[in-house]
């Protein structure tokens, strides 16, 4: 019986230490707080390289819908802001789109002149290798200056200034755990799946 609940607490401690290493799907507003416009310029390919995408995260285009739209089109689309043929189309004005495979996804508004003016974005989900399968420090990019609006137009941020993003962290909320935690763990636990713990309360 002491056995039994033995191996019952050292099953229980291994599915939570097991369970931490899964992740939670982040959740990124495109363009942070400026959204999906061109009004100030913003510099969308700066604010994708400040992500770590990863499948399952959602981007969220939030936009003027009497302004603007969401094509999600092909490469060669995307580098020529051919609106023509879009893989998928978005009008409400807020559009959750859920990233569900790794490569690139190009995403233009298809208003005439609005993806020339830099209205487009590639959001890339890189593709995972032995090197990237283990989390890693890489240094923070420094800041880039802040774009300053030219037309007497505001922003939905209300101010005429249009941050260019610095490079970030992935959210707190994905949350990921090593192998080595999960085998530290199992090394703490051997005595009591030995009965080591049960001679202990014996």
């Amino acid at each position: 019986m002491e056995k039994a609940m033995a191996m019952s607490i050292f099953v229980v401690l291994v599915s939570i230490v097991g369970g931490a290493g899964l992740s939670e799907a982040a959740v990124y507003s495109v363009g942070d707080v400026v959204g999906w416009t061109i009004l100030g310029s913003p510099n969308y390919t700066a604010w994708a390289i400040s992500k770590r995408f990863d499948m399952g995260d959602t981007i969220v285009f939030k936009y003027n819908k009497n302004f603007h739209n969401v094509l999600e089109v092909s490469k060669a689309d995307y580098k020529a802001c051919n609106a023509a043929s879009p893989i998928a189309a978005y009008t409400s004005g807020n559009d959750p789109i859920t990233l569900k495979r790794r490569g690139h996804h190009f995403f233009i508004c298809g208003v005439p002149g609005h993806c020339s003016a830099g209205q487009k974005v590639d959001v890339r989900i890189a593709k995972r290798t032995a090197s990237s399968a283990a989390p890693s420090v890489s240094p923070a990019a420094s800041p880039l200056p802040a774009t300053t609006s030219s037309g007497s137009g505001s922003n939905s941020s209300g101010g005429g200034v249009v941050p260019n993003p610095a490079a970030a962290p992935r959210p707190s909320g994905a949350n990921t755990a090593t192998p080595t935690v999960l085998a530290l763990a199992l090394t703490l636990l051997y005595p009591v799946f030995t009965g080591g713990l049960v001679a202990v309360i014996s």
